[in-house]
């Protein structure tokens, strides 16, 4: 908790300075009370008062008076809020180890399953913008509320040869930035990353899905460098299992020219027969996690793959932010106040009387 005012929290010296005022307002009643020949007679005709009677009210509207005083320092609070303004990259590995089938009907298959589940799932107005990447990296869709666009893109997915993480976590920071004026684009100099409270994120992140390991461009703890510079989080998944499996790729699969279309530069990965999967290289994913405070998930099939994006937006459609709470002290103060002089009122008022 933080406040606006601090020097306003000069007022609850006043609170402590109320007690020897009752003190002494206490004194005086007591010389001020009537004198009776028969206090017994008195006694026994009137309810008796406990102790805990006499000071609930007094500890009530101190509470009250403390609270009050509080609010006048204007007291903000660190919470996680919805973002609308939350960009959400999905950069997506379609190297050709994607089509291996360890899961069925293969990866590539199950990923674009689960990402176009994600994007149904997501609220109107949440901007989505999809990276691919083999051996390079291309923005099929930038940041955009339009999910048709981004299932159509999706549905276009093939393979390649090569997997740039580095490249796709670069890509994706490029593609923040032009909808994020306070995310640079890389390749400007920003110095070391500095550390900071979650509430110091930009409320954009990257998700980046790959069974494999960096094989060509920027190493992915340089690139998580950059976006850790930029207080953008990313999130990785490492998707497969560790079993030997052929690698067998669809028609629609197959990258023919290239796997960002005609022009491009960069052979298609006809991956129809057996090979050798490729560990997930986790320590790095994980490295890219940490470096970004990110979080790094892994998936062995299709169930595990749609928790983890199912888990996703409680992880990034959030942000924190400093919200202030004022209001609730001064409606406590009131209410506390209030109620400590109803029940003093209520309780003490019949007249003491004393010998």
């Amino acid at each position: 908790m933080s406040f606006s005012w601090p020097w306003a929290l000069l007022a609850l010296l006043v609170v402590p300075l109320l007690l020897p005022a009752r003190w002494w307002l206490n004194r005086r009643r007591r010389r001020a009370a009537i004198t009776v020949s028969s206090i017994a007679l008195i006694r026994a005709a009137l309810p008796g008062r406990t102790s805990w009677r006499r000071r609930i009210p007094v500890f009530l509207f101190l509470a009250g008076l403390l609270a009050l005083a509080g609010g006048l320092a204007r007291p903000q609070a660190s919470v996680a809020v919805a973002s609308n303004s939350t960009s959400i990259l999905l950069a997506i590995d379609v190297s050709g180890s994607m089509c291996t089938t360890d899961i069925t009907p293969n990866r590539l298959a199950v990923a674009t399953d689960a990402a176009r589940e994600f994007v149904r799932a997501q609220e109107d107005g949440t901007r989505i913008g999809l990276v691919a990447f083999s051996g390079i990296a291309g923005l099929l869709v930038p940041p955009t509320t339009d999910k048709n666009a981004l299932l159509d893109a999706i549905d276009t997915l093939k393979t390649a040869r090569g997997t740039a993480i580095g490249q796709a976590i670069l890509t994706s920071i490029d593609a923040i930035a032009e909808s994020n004026p306070g995310v640079a684009k890389t390749g400007v100099e920003l110095g070391d990353p500095v550390p900071g409270a979650a509430g110091d994120y930009e409320p954009d992140s990257i998700v980046v899905l790959t069974d494999g390991s960096n094989t060509t461009g920027v190493e992915p703890a340089v690139a998580a460098e950059q976006a850790a510079a930029r207080r953008v989080r990313v999130y990785t998944i490492g998707f497969g299992t560790t079993e030997p499996a052929q690698m067998v790729c669809t028609a629609d699969q197959i990258g023919g020219e290239s796997l960002f279309g005609p022009g491009a530069r960069g052979g298609g990965f006809g991956g129809f027969g057996g090979g050798r999967n490729r560990e997930i290289d986790e320590q790095a994913l994980t490295e890219v996690a940490d470096i970004t405070g990110g979080r790094y998930f892994r998936a062995e099939d299709a169930g595990q793959l749609s928790e983890v994006f199912d888990d996703l937006p409680r992880q990034i459609g959030v942000r924190k932010q400093d919200v202030e709470i004022t209001v609730w002290f001064l409606l406590a103060g009131v209410l506390l106040a209030f109620t400590g002089a109803g029940l003093a009122l209520w309780w003490n008022s019949r007249p003491q009387i004393s010998p």
